[in-house]
């Protein structure tokens, strides 16, 4: 599966940049697949591993908020591996583009 989540505080003001990084060190130190961008992070994994990340980074940002907001769409797609770069490809293809390079 491939979750895309965005976790952030509320009430600490505008710039979150520091708590939000709280919660992409704990995606980054999981292991798993993954990819931040300005609106997201996504993961990929089997159900329990992914979710228990998602958890975890959470909790990173609670820890330092008493309030926190988490936004989180799942494609739950059984038997699929390298979703997180074969979907770009694809589309990158039906376009007849490279895939950019990050």
């Amino acid at each position: 599966m491939i979750v895309a989540f965005s976790v952030s505080p509320l009430g600490v003001g505008e710039e979150v940049g520091e708590y939000v990084a709280e919660a992409v060190r704990v995606v980054r130190e999981s292991g798993l697949p993954h990819r931040t961008d300005a609106m997201f992070t996504s993961i990929e994994g089997e159900w329990d591993e992914v979710m228990d990340v998602v958890k975890r980074a959470t909790a990173a940002v609670e820890a330092r908020s008493s309030r926190v907001s988490l936004v989180l769409k799942a494609d739950i797609r059984p038997g699929v591996e390298d979703g997180l770069t074969r979907k770009v490809e694809t589309i990158d293809r039906i376009l007849g583009e490279d895939t950019p390079k990050s």
